[in-house]
């Protein structure tokens, strides 16, 4: 019986789960934790950062004089969305469709470099405003942390897409399943990370 669910578990030679179907991928996956519980911290310190100097905005306009909420809002479900899909390509590697979970990540690629564009374009219009990063502690601790989230933004797009051009290459095997699973790990902790961002610079600084 035994091993006739291991035998199920298994088409073409390769694991239903290859992220795990090793002690180093296994070893990686635990140590991303680590890592991203290293990142947890940073973030909440930048976020109690700001969440002390948002009202030290001096001469400059203050959070509910600049914020547009229906972009951001935009710019928060294009996020969302890419966290499904980079779900739907692990589903896909999972269910050894390598095209389907290459379609799927270079989705999110494209929407994670949409979330970008909105994102510079949106700092554009504040700088416009008068909101520069020198013009008040507010503005600096704004600055700081949704430039490390976006800058954290950036590198998951590059690194998606040099896994998007591996696995194009090699398939999925139990070497490349743990990089695109750890790489969906990391996804959806931006995202996650932007959750609270939205609520606590956006959603708090149009009623405070």
């Amino acid at each position: 019986m035994k091993i006739e669910e291991k035998t199920a578990s298994v088409a073409g030679g390769i694991p239903a789960e290859p992220e795990k179907a090793t002690l180093e991928g296994k070893n990686k996956i635990v140590g991303f934790w680590l890592f991203l519980a290293a990142e947890s911290t940073l973030f909440a310190t930048e976020m109690g950062a700001y969440v002390a100097l948002k009202g030290s905005h001096m001469n400059g306009p203050a959070s509910h004089e600049l914020f547009q909420l229906p972009m951001v809002a935009i710019s928060t479900l294009i996020l969302l969305v890419s966290s499904l899909t980079s779900v739907l390509g692990i589903m896909s590697m999972h269910a050894h469709d390598s095209k389907k979970m290459l379609f799927w990540f270079r989705v999110t690629i494209l929407l994670g470099a949409a979330f970008l564009v909105l994102e510079s374009y949106e700092f554009m219009e504040y700088v416009h405003a008068g909101h520069i990063l020198s013009g008040s502690a507010f503005a600096s601790s704004f600055y700081l942390l949704l430039g490390t989230h976006g800058a954290h933004v950036l590198f998951g797009v590059l690194w998606i897409l040099g896994l998007v051009i591996q696995g194009a290459k090699k398939g999925i095997t139990v070497h490349t399943a743990p990089k695109f699973y750890l790489a969906s790990l990391y996804w959806h902790f931006i995202d996650v990370v932007w959750i609270f961002i939205f609520t606590v610079v956006y959603l708090m600084g149009m009623v405070t």
